[in-house]
């Protein structure tokens, strides 16, 4: 293995994307590196006065098939491939070049599929075959050739090859890694665009490293977020930062989490989350009323939360937020004077989300020690013909409506949850219990002198009736749970005892 400076005095240049690419070839040709190029490469140096062999001339063997063979050739693969100490004979009597330098980026296969109406033979051609097997070839050859995939590194290496002239062996190493990681992605991609399993045989998962982080759960953890490649949708990642320093681990994760809770809802709502669980939701007519009905759900945990809205953040609520901590705002827009007002706290970050799109069908995912939890997105709802009535006391259409209401925020909340609500707000919620009867306890307790007429959710079935006895001494006058449990009938008389309506939703919503 090579491991010394290496002279480039022959580079391949073929790229998709030739931001910086005329500058780059420039001071090649400057630095007496004579260029190979391809296709509309080669025309768009040529344009620019640069020097370049185009490829058929270099191989003596014309492009042919629309360009689909033109790299695919000994005298190219030989020229990048072979090891310049064991390889010189054999290369010079097949009239093979050395070529010490690779500059390749691929077709936009990834750009191409996220077009609208986009034909299957159009994704098709923008498989790249070339491209990744010259880049693999530069990146395998790491003790003579340097690869490079991406023009943020176009600097370094002609930094390098100014003052070092060559390249350094750390350098191509850091360059082979990156290469490969860059062709590794772009086949994942490809799979996981054709394969039409739900879950494959094979995973594989790509991400774009998008910012190191302070530090993750807790300063000694060190942390950075990857993003989903040229994923466009409403999210977190995607968002703009109008005010305040980037987030943190925490951030994201709350704020994700709120974002996901506030997707289930059409009409004017306000979501507050603190440590990824809503601690206080409403829905309405007007954001401003909402607002302050949910933050005022649960004051106290609301401080330093996460304050997130579908509608226009108004200069009323900006003005109401000022009063208090907190961390994040998330709109899908905000008037110029609740941007103004929101200036006078600089650590406040405001989040502008552009059009808020319903929850869509995707994957989660959680890595386990030697593994992966992969299951569907829980985005299954709930309409009111699917309630079953199980007791003799029949539920008002304004309980069932305040039911259908919680079910969607209790979906959010970690398991074992209870949830109270009452005027499509929440009351009282008992999130992440080891008991259910415990989570009882809190909500009950969360909710205080307001839990008159509350309608009561549970995430899973009550497996005792010790928690409906619990709940007939406080006024609240309706359930909505699962059902399910071997002690069902139980549950049911002890409601019928107590004068409580219950409905059976058929499916339970756990999150862990």
């Amino acid at each position: 293995m090579n491991k010394s400076i290496t002279t480039i005095k022959r580079a391949l240049i073929s790229v998709s994307k030739k931001d910086g690419i005329i500058e780059l070839a420039q001071q090649l040709d400057k630095l007496g590196v004579e260029i190979i190029s391809t296709g509309g490469t080669f025309k768009k140096l040529q344009e620019s006065g640069i020097p370049a062999i185009e490829i058929s001339n270099f191989t003596g063997f014309p492009e042919m098939m629309d360009g689909r063979i033109k790299t695919l050739h000994p005298l190219v693969h030989g020229g990048i491939l072979g090891l310049r100490d064991k390889h010189a004979e054999v290369a010079k009597d097949n009239n093979i070049k050395w070529i010490d330098l690779v500059i390749v980026n691929l077709y936009p296969f990834s750009e191409t599929i996220q077009k609208p109406g986009v034909t299957e033979e159009e994704v098709i051609e923008n498989i790249d075959i070339g491209g990744p097997s010259m880049i693999r070839s530069a990146a395998k050859n790491i003790g003579w050739v340097g690869v490079v995939v991406d023009p943020n590194d176009y600097s370094l290496i002609l930094n390098e090859l100014k003052n070092q002239n060559g390249l350094t062996y750390e350098t191509r190493k850091k360059l082979s890694a990156k290469a490969f990681s860059h062709t590794a992605q772009y086949d994942t991609i490809i799979a996981n665009h054709f394969n039409q399993e739900p879950f494959p045989d094979n995973l594989s998962l790509t991400f774009n490293k998008y910012y190191d982080l302070r530090y993750g759960e807790n300063p000694h953890q060190l942390a950075c977020v990857y993003k989903e490649p040229n994923n466009t949708s409403c999210n977190i990642l995607n968002a703009k930062i109008l005010q305040g320093k980037q987030l943190s681990f925490n951030n994201i994760n709350d704020a994700d989490g709120g974002l996901a809770t506030l997707k289930e809802f059409s009409e004017p709502t306000c979501v507050v989350v603190k440590h990824a669980n809503p601690c206080g939701v409403a829905t309405g007519n007007d954001i401003t009323e909402v607002f302050k009905r949910a933050y005022n759900a649960d004051a106290l945990s609301a401080f330093g939360g996460i304050i997130c809205l579908n509608r226009i953040c108004t200069k009323t609520i900006a003005e109401e937020i000022a009063k208090v901590f907190a961390e994040i705002v998330l709109a899908p827009s905000y008037e110029p004077e609740a941007l103004e007002i929101f200036a006078k706290k600089k650590n406040l970050r405001i989040l502008e989300l552009g059009k808020i799109t319903p929850l869509m069908p995707k994957h989660e995912f959680k890595f386990i020690d030697g593994g992966l939890l992969v299951q569907d997105q829980d985005i299954k709802t709930l309409n009111q013909t699917e309630l079953k009535i199980v007791t003799q006391k029949i539920p008002t259409e304004k309980e069932l409506s305040n039911m259908l209401f919680a079910w969607k925020v209790l979906k959010h909340v970690k398991s074992n949850g209870i949830l109270l609500a009452k005027d499509n707000c929440t009351v009282g919620i008992g999130p992440g219990q080891v008991s259910r009867v415990e989570a009882v306890d809190i909500s009950i307790h969360k909710a205080g002198e307001n839990i008159r007429d509350c309608i009561l959710a549970s995430d899973a079935f009550f497996p005792f009736r010790d928690s409906i006895d619990k709940i007939a001494k406080t006024g609240i006058k309706a359930i909505i749970q699962p059902g399910g449990s071997i002690k069902d009938e139980e549950v049911i008389q002890a409601c019928d005892e107590h004068g409580i309506s219950m409905v059976f939703t058929g499916f339970r919503c756990f999150k862990h």
